[in-house]
């Protein structure tokens, strides 16, 4: 009997044992921290080693901070030099516009070396000497000079505003380049911080696994469980391990998506003790907000293409007139000829009318037709786009903060009803199975209130650069 007695009482204080360690971390909050496992005074607690249990190495570099993050971008990130070198390209296609408009200056020089000539012999009348000629002249030298300026040449002046229209546009696509890869690597940066927080308790669920296992094997050695209780245990501990395994991985996946968002080809990593509602005020810092949609700058480069493609269609029909160019000529030679001044100058107004070219212009017209009304329906799309994506951004938030609320309930269910479980037993009305199933339903409440969490924080971001313009 006294054996009976002592037996019960080692294995009710091994079970009251695993049931502290089961307890769940603290509840969490915006500013990441370490969890621990849950120690209770007293109790014996086995001491459990593991190499799964090891951390997953920190990033080479971390990054310290919004602005920071603002920094790589400005100097790596390939995307925005993209953008900025289309804007120089719109650029210089507005001089080159512009040449076309504007008066042009040549000069040439030719230089002459005849290599077969022939001799003649002339004598002047009433002059006794006589003179040898060559012909053509061995060697000889022409410049000219030649200035042409467009009188009359409307397609050449449309087609200036054109080009910075299309600068413009470019220009804008640009800024808005910046809004988007700002709310890209904010979005990267929240799930870098979430799933470092979701590894962090897989490892933790994982260490309660491993006690748990220890604590019924050591149970079953005093003939208080049975085989099948250890093998529950031992399932538990292989899906937590594969669930550890993935967030792992998700983890590397997130740092290395944050990466490429900066410009660098690695994992960049965030630290576990930045506030995440703080990247709303810093990101607030640098994008300022807009009044109205009109105002995106996405929408407004649309509105620059689109007027671009209208001006390109009035040139095509301004192609169709006559043009009027005034042009000058300066000419001089060495070769003098008795008849003409080796210098000349002379003025000259020039009408060209276009009869007949084979077609182009009327190919070019139609062109000109079409692309005009893809830039109305890539207007009007981009629209409708922009417009459901601030509602959803503005919906985002109050779903996001519902889903949290819903989940902290479900997370304080968990709670309790893995300690009922527990006591239920360690009383003996309750089995390893609905124990091990009790643990499970608490990990996974856990993971998905972080989850929720954090994305309370992205939806409030998505929500700030929805409707701002980035200037960085």
């Amino acid at each position: 009997m006294r054996r009976f007695v002592s037996t019960m009482t080692i294995a009710i204080t091994l079970a009251q044992s695993s049931f502290a360690l089961a307890d769940p971390p603290p509840k969490s909050t915006f500013v990441v921290s370490p969890s621990n496992t849950a120690k209770a005074p007293g109790l014996m607690i086995p001491h459990i080693e593991d190499p799964m249990l090891t951390p997953v190495p920190p990033a080479n570099r971390i990054l310290s901070s919004w602005r920071e993050a603002f920094q790589l971008i400005r100097s790596r990130s390939t995307d925005l030099r993209i953008a900025l070198d289309q804007a120089r390209q719109a650029e210089a296609q507005t001089e080159i516009a512009l040449a076309g408009a504007l008066p042009t200056l040549n000069g040439t020089v030719t230089g002459t070396h005849q290599f077969i000539t022939k001799e003649s012999v002339t004598s002047v009348a009433g002059v006794t000497t006589t003179k040898t000629l060559v012909s053509p002249t061995p060697n000889s030298a022409t410049g000219l000079l030649t200035l042409a300026a467009p009188i009359v040449n409307l397609g050449a002046w449309n087609g200036v505003r054109t080009a910075k229209a299309n600068e413009t546009a470019a220009r804008l696509s640009l800024d808005d380049m910046h809004r988007t890869i700002a709310l890209s690597v904010a979005k990267a940066m929240v799930a870098s911080v979430t799933a470092g927080r979701i590894a962090e308790l897989n490892r933790v669920g994982l260490l309660n696994s491993l006690q748990r296992l220890d604590l019924t094997e050591r149970k079953k050695l005093y003939g208080v469980a049975n085989g099948l209780d250890v093998l529950r245990a031992k399932q538990d501990v292989a899906a937590t391990r594969a669930t550890l395994v993935n967030g792992d991985e998700s983890l590397r996946r997130a740092r290395e998506s944050l990466g490429l968002g900066l410009g660098l080809p690695e994992g960049v990593g965030v630290p576990h003790t930045v506030d995440m509602s703080g990247l709303e005020k810093e990101a607030g810092t640098l994008c300022k907000p807009i009044a109205s949609l009109q105002e995106r700058t996405d929408l407004k480069s649309s509105l620059s293409a689109l007027e671009a493609a209208r001006r390109n269609l009035a040139t095509t029909w301004l192609n169709f007139l006559p043009t009027i160019t005034a042009q000058s000529q300066l000419a001089t030679s060495t070769f003098a000829l008795s008849s003409a001044p080796p210098t000349t100058w002379n003025v000259q107004g020039i009408l060209s009318v276009p009869f007949f070219d084979g077609g182009s212009r009327y190919g070019s017209m139609h062109n000109a037709r079409a692309q005009v009304d893809i830039a109305e329906q890539n207007l009007e799309a981009l629209r409708r786009q922009a417009t459901v994506e601030v509602t959803q951004a503005r919906r985002s938030i109050e779903v996001a903060d519902r889903s949290r609320e819903i989940a902290s309930t479900a997370r304080e269910l968990a709670i309790e009803n893995d300690r009922l479980v527990r006591i239920g037993y360690q009383e003996g009305q309750n089995t390893s199975l609905e124990l091990v199933l009790a643990a499970t339903a608490l990990r996974e409440a856990e993971i998905n209130f972080a989850l929720r969490e954090f994305d309370t924080v992205s939806a409030r971001i998505a929500a700030l650069l929805t409707l701002s313009t980035c200037t960085y």
